[in-house]
């Protein structure tokens, strides 16, 4: 079976692009790290991909920011290019950092198919501070992305997360069903005691997608959980497991994700 591959970005201050590579051959695709100026260069071709992955980092150093200058850099270079890739049966997922700069290239939420228009923002969190823990999620709407998912936790790691939209706004994203996933209060809220919602986002919007659900963005790092070795509390799992006769499972919560993006494109 031929494996879809996956296009990560990577360049000017872009740090988790060999996770995300790592997970998503975890999952059985092929992944190629690309420099954005090699991209632009014509030294890679967009259209050789079946997945784009914007991963997280500190584009630009968030200096205007955050995904603000990255994702300037896209569209006045990459463009016509970019658009037509997300017109094709093709999928797209923005992570932390990737997900601010789909929300700045407005190819996030896109209602009504409009690339381009910015109409959401992920602003400062409400403790003004960077905050890094995992936090608990349930899928709200289903997306390639998200098949057969109802809940999980992944690791948070960001100072500008909080989602935000004006009224309007949201009430389409309700209608349309474009939220995700939303912060809740499940295993590691118990075991941590903190704010189920980690950076005060409007609903507890914690991802989002678009109209067609291929194009997704989420604060939260799915790479970072792949393995059940990565919760942080597998070791009292583990201990559970084994006094109720279960077998230990080998993968975390976030490799189903990227297992969905390859599954996509080899029913």
């Amino acid at each position: 079976m031929v494996k879809p591959r996956v296009l990560i970005m990577a360049g000017y201050g872009l740090n988790c692009e060999s996770e995300t590579k790592f997970a998503f051959e975890t999952a059985g695709a092929k992944a190629d790290i690309i420099h954005i100026n090699d991209l632009i260069a014509g030294l890679a071709k967009l259209k050789n991909y079946q997945i784009m992955a914007f991963p997280g980092g500190f584009s630009y150093g968030d200096d205007t920011g955050s995904g603000n200058a990255y994702a300037n850099r896209l569209r006045n270079h990459l463009w016509l290019k970019l658009t037509s890739f997300v017109k094709n049966d093709k999928l797209v997922i923005g992570i932390c950092n990737g997900f601010q700069i789909l929300v700045n290239l407005g190819l996030l939420p896109a209602l009504n198919k409009r690339y381009g228009k910015r109409e959401v923002a992920l602003v400062h969190n409400d403790s003004a501070r960077y905050t890094v823990r995992w936090v608990d999620l349930k899928v709200i709407n289903q997306s390639p992305w998200l098949m057969n998912m109802t809940t999980l936790s992944l690791p948070i790691a960001h100072g500008e997360g909080r989602f935000y939209a004006d009224n309007q706004v949201m009430q389409k994203l309700n209608e349309k069903k474009l939220i995700a996933l939303k912060y809740v209060k499940g295993e590691i809220y118990k075991a941590q005691q903190l704010p189920s919602n980690p950076n005060g986002a409007l609903q507890d919007i914690a991802g989002i997608t678009d109209e067609s659900g291929r194009i997704f963005g989420l604060m939260p790092h799915p790479e970072r959980a792949i393995f059940f070795t990565h919760l942080p509390h597998w070791t009292l799992l583990k201990e559970t497991y084994l006094r109720e006769g279960k077998n230990l499972p080998t993968n975390g919560p976030g490799l189903q994700i990227f297992q969905n993006a390859v599954n996509y494109f080899q029913k």
